[in-house]
């Protein structure tokens, strides 16, 4: 039998999001309950609480930790554009291919299109905070051309989101080597000098 912690340790976090995530992939977004990433974590509802007011929050954590998860996982492989752009192909690539990250764009669509069309979350703040950094120092060098870096990054963004999440319906055309070449293509182009 599970015993019921209390703990706020950083661990049980870990624990509870992925109870979270094994959740969204059995049973779609739509469908998570915060009783049942309770029992698959081995923890009470209240101890859920409070770290997250509910389970949208909780979810919204998850997406975030796995996005940025997948930007630290992919490293820079230096300075300059054409670095820059290959960790950003790289990234889309990953989350392409991340379970819990492609399950809210087929099952919670709605979803999906709040961070989409209508504000910027947590994630993609980090993400652009992450490139425009990164297009500082390849402006610096001259390889990328002149511009606020937040503004190119957050175009950057728009790029390679689209990208991700339009993929599937260009796959008869563009198969996903294909496509990480014409993406790259794409942001090299417009950050080109």
């Amino acid at each position: 039998m599970l015993s019921i912690s209390n703990d706020l340790s950083p661990d049980l976090g870990d624990r509870i999001l992925d109870a979270a995530a094994s959740c969204v992939l059995a049973f779609g977004i739509d469908r998570v309950t915060l009783a049942e990433i309770a029992r698959r974590a081995g923890v009470s509802r209240p101890t859920i609480y409070r770290r997250w007011p509910d389970t949208r929050a909780l979810l919204a954590a998850l997406l975030t930790a796995r996005i940025v998860g997948v930007l630290r996982d992919v490293p820079s492989r230096g300075a300059g554009r054409e670095a820059l752009v290959e960790r950003i192909v790289g990234v889309a690539e990953r989350l392409r291919h991340d379970d819990v990250v492609m399950s809210v764009f087929h099952s919670a669509p709605e979803l999906a299109m709040v961070y989409i069309a209508e504000r910027l979350g947590t994630s993609q703040q980090i993400l652009i905070n992450a490139v425009a950094a990164e297009l500082k120092v390849a402006q610096r060098e001259g390889s990328v051309r002149e511009g606020d870096p937040r503004q190119l990054a957050a175009m950057c963004l728009l790029i390679t989101q689209s990208t991700i999440q339009s993929a599937q319906i260009v796959e008869p055309i563009l198969d996903a080597d294909a496509l990480a070449v014409e993406l790259a293509h794409s942001l090299n182009g417009y950050l080109k000098p």
